[in-house]
């Protein structure tokens, strides 16, 4: 039941699979463990696949199921559109659902191009002087040890920054007889491993930094450039093809398998990226780094409860990296959870992002990531495309601003 003190926000999902799964654990456990000013309720999910929507919808305690999209539109007991859809479907969902009076979550990267970020940008300071918020979903800001971080930059505890180091390290496309799916082409997805998970590293280093990359000098390279349509992969050696299976229909990688590049921020910092789904053996393998003057940090998210600090001001006896277990309830979120030593896991920071979405929609106040953050992320990988397609020369972030109409 809804309060002037507790409101409640209908919620409308777009997508079903692994992130609408993801979001919506995090719905659930909004107000399970937070005392959030605003209660989420789970009203529809929307799928095309109505089985498998229907599936989700069980499982997590959605109250009904739409084929499609639109239809959230139009529905008085929606509040709030959460996209968690591929890259493709995000700006014309998210400018519809703002248009509408809709609230917007949408999952990262916000957008296929600039130019589609940029609408969405539009839309979104519009509907905001109408008071309708949107955020775009970069989680990782909301792991515990990458707020802590971000906390220590902020109290100037590393000085002045020098030195950013991102790498996010994935080897599930190591087998070249994995079939195509979407995220493998680029109309679907807008790139490959730069889009989908070196956004991650580029916003956490901003983020956590609290400055902007202003230009980069890239690579990418597409290892395996045809795969199967459909099937399952069986193991062959990298780059060959299923041995006796010569019928096999293949179809055109046309993104990038991996990426990497250098940059500067705009306090003059150097950055270091790499991002890869072919690191042989790392799962899910996110590392940042950041050197200053005073200090640094350093975060591996195959440990993510724990943050390595070094503080160049202690005395020469103790100087040394320090092991940060950053489960106390002075860090940041984990007061709502478990008792000291008690850990966290994946899911969590998508419950972190719930109930900072549910508090800005009951402040009033806008969230962030906000669209706009979004689509500097966007620049920034447009401007890797356009390096690394002129052989690595250096790529101003302002020039792909100004390619893109920005004025």
């Amino acid at each position: 039941m809804s309060t002037p003190s507790t409101p409640t926000f209908g919620i409308g999902m777009v997508g079903y699979a692994f992130m609408g799964r993801a979001h919506s654990q995090a719905w659930r456990n909004a107000r399970s463990f937070f005392d959030a000013p605003a209660t989420p309720h789970l009203a529809a999910v929307a799928g095309r696949n109505e089985a498998a929507a229907a599936e989700t919808a069980r499982r997590f305690g959605w109250e009904s199921v739409e084929t499609d999209w639109r239809r959230l539109l139009d529905r008085d007991d929606i509040d709030v559109i959460d996209i968690c859809t591929p890259g493709d479907t995000h700006a014309e969902i998210a400018t519809a659902a703002l248009q509408a009076g809709k609230h917007v979550l949408c999952e990262k990267p916000l957008a296929n191009s600039v130019a589609e970020a940029e609408l969405m940008v539009e839309a979104a300071n519009t509907a905001q002087a109408q008071g309708i918020q949107s955020m775009v979903g970069f989680t990782y800001r909301r792991v515990p040890a990458i707020a802590y971080a971000r906390n220590l930059v902020a109290e100037g505890r590393l000085g002045r920054i020098l030195h950013v180091r991102g790498h996010y390290l994935q080897d599930w496309l190591t087998d070249p007889t994995s079939p195509l799916t979407w995220r493998l082409q680029k109309e679907r997805a807008g790139s490959g491993a730069l889009g989908d998970i070196g956004a991650h590293i580029v916003d956490l280093a901003q983020f956590v930094t609290g400055e902007q990359l202003v230009g980069v000098a890239a690579r990418t390279e597409t290892f395996v450039r045809e795969r199967p349509l459909g099937g399952t992969p069986s193991v062959t050696s990298l780059g060959g093809t299923a041995a006796g299976d010569s019928a096999t229909q293949l179809g055109p990688v046309t993104v990038d398998d991996a990426a990497i590049f250098v940059s500067q921020l705009t306090g003059g910092a150097l950055a270091v990226f790499e991002a890869t789904r072919f690191a042989t053996g790392r799962k899910n393998a996110i590392r940042l780094e950041v050197n200053g003057t005073r200090g640094s940090v350093a975060f591996d998210f195959e440990d993510m409860n724990v943050l390595h600090v070094y503080d160049a001001d202690a005395p020469t006896r103790d100087a040394g990296f320090t092991r940060v277990l950053v489960t106390e309830e002075t860090h940041p979120y984990v007061a709502a959870w478990w008792p000291p030593g008690h850990v966290l896991g994946y899911e969590h920071s998508f419950t972190h992002q719930a109930v900072d979405f549910l508090t800005a929609l009951a402040e009033g106040t806008a969230p962030r990531p906000g669209f706009a953050d979004g689509l500097q992320v966007q620049r920034v990988l447009s401007a890797v495309e356009d390096s690394a397609g002129r052989s690595g020369s250096w790529s101003s972030i302002a020039d792909v601003s100004a390619q893109a109409g920005v004025r």
